[in-house]
């Protein structure tokens, strides 16, 4: 099925503005926390696992609401519009302002706290925008023809959501150089309502553009029952390979998860790379093009073919950035490792995609995320937190001893990524099959 330039401009769109608000919440927040709060890790654990849970749930009940009443544009317009919003309240978020606020009370700890209060708000509007509701729009709009080129697409769009952020806005406001002095100044509060207002700029347009599935139809199930389905031992064996489909991607992302929220942390300070936004731009522009390259090849070729072999790229490339130091290697291995991702990501998302139930799509969102997000961004930093904490790698600034991040978290991505080998090969195994069984084209 060839899709029409609306649902194409429509997935671009709300795939960009989502993964703008997303990266900079995956990313920034943790750098922001670490800046200005507090260099303890546990912090950022603490927020990216309470952030999980919050998009986890938010996905279930936001997305079984839009199966129920049969909407999904409502849900992302209004959800992108407020989703805005709350990001550029992170600009007034200080230590500062914790002290006025609550004097008799140690600002850092309040200040790291409301960090992830606001962050767990932020979630909420962004989970029901992007995660309940536009990726079942993207289930309902498009087919297994073209769902691997479509996967990519957004796969990439995290990496041109950062190349954007590192491009533009990082140089600008998070690590501006005094030209005079050569002094690092960090102007976050532009920087979070320039973002914040680009996601709310992005659901304002995105209301002219999308328009609902003429398929999608109010699913008058019982709400309640709904929410539980997916959770219940019928609805897995029902569904074996949409569940196993779920579990390679869920140690995927928990690999992911065990290094990216320290990434920007562990170029800066460990490898002493200040200008991150070069290496960084290299990565994710090729890595970007490869997606979306390796995207239509797949949907040509069959995307089962590629999952082992990408991941053991990946594995590579996990563990030739353990051995890098400058720039280069570092763009040439983190170009590697990141494309690898994306093209493993996209196969197994588009697989999830073909076994999802057409008149589940909303329903099933949620427990992609118990999967994708939940189980990853509480397993993964914590994973990565106690290797920081084992290496007792450190630093002083302005008198102050930070815990910096070392190349170990690399190596324990990489041994979680083979672990990914088990659940493919029943997933490649059962393709074969049913290419068998019933003669259908090999894709």
């Amino acid at each position: 099925m060839k899709l029409s330039k609306r649902i194409w401009a429509s997935v671009i769109l709300f795939g960009f503005f989502g993964q703008l608000a997303w990266m900079v919440e995956n990313m920034y927040f943790n750098k922001y926390l670490y800046d200005t709060i507090s260099d303890n890790p546990s912090f950022i654990s603490a927020m990216v696992a309470a952030s999980a849970i919050v998009a986890t749930l938010t996905t279930l009940i936001m997305g079984t609401l839009s199966d129920r009443v049969g909407k999904r544009k409502i849900f992302m317009v209004v959800g992108y519009i407020i989703w805005g919003f709350t990001t550029m309240a992170f600009a007034f978020i200080t230590t500062d302002n914790a002290a006025k606020l609550f004097p008799t009370l140690n600002a850092v700890t309040v200040a790291a706290i409301t960090v992830i209060v606001m962050d767990c708000v932020m979630t909420f509007f962004g989970s029901t925008a992007n995660d309940g509701a536009f990726n079942a729009w993207v289930t309902d709009v498009t087919d297994n023809t073209n769902r691997a080129r479509v996967e990519a697409v957004l796969s990439a769009m995290p990496l041109i959501a950062l190349l954007v952020i590192f491009g533009v806005l990082d140089g600008m406001f998070v690590t501006k150089t005094d030209p005079v002095t050569g002094e690092i100044h960090s102007n976050w509060k532009l920087f979070y309502i320039i973002v914040g207002g680009l996601v709310t700029f992005g659901g304002i347009i995105g209301s002219f553009l999308i328009k609902d599935s003429p398929n999608l139809k109010p699913n008058k199930d019982n709400y309640f029952k709904n929410i539980i389905y997916g959770f219940r031992p019928s609805t897995v064996k029902q569904n074996k390979m949409l569940y196993i489909s779920f579990v390679a991607f869920t140690i995927v992302c928990i690999a992911y998860q065990v290094f990216m929220p320290y990434l920007i942390i562990y170029i800066d300070n460990y490898l002493g790379i200040h200008d991150y936004a070069i290496p960084l731009g290299i990565i994710l522009i090729l890595s970007a093009v490869i997606s979306v390259v390796m995207g239509n090849i797949m949907d040509k070729v069959g995307k089962h073919k590629f999952m082992i072999p990408m991941l053991a790229v990946l594995i590579i490339g996990c563990i030739g950035i353990f051995f890098v130091r400058t720039i280069l290697p570092l763009a040439i291995m983190g170009t590697v490792m990141m494309g690898a991702n994306l093209v493993v990501s996209s196969a197994v998302n588009a697989t999830i995609r073909d076994y999802t139930p057409e008149d589940k799509a909303g329903l099933f969102q949620g427990i992609r995320m118990f999967f994708s997000v939940l189980l990853p961004m509480v397993i993964g930093p914590y994973i990565g937190a106690a290797v920081i904490k084992n290496s007792n790698e450190t630093y002083e600034e302005y008198g102050v001893i930070k815990q910096v991040p070392t190349p170990n978290i690399f190596l324990a991505a990489a041994i979680v990524c083979v672990i990914a080998v088990i659940p493919m090969i029943v997933l490649v195994k059962n393709k074969k099959k049913e290419i068998k069984n019933t003669g259908e084209t090999d894709v």
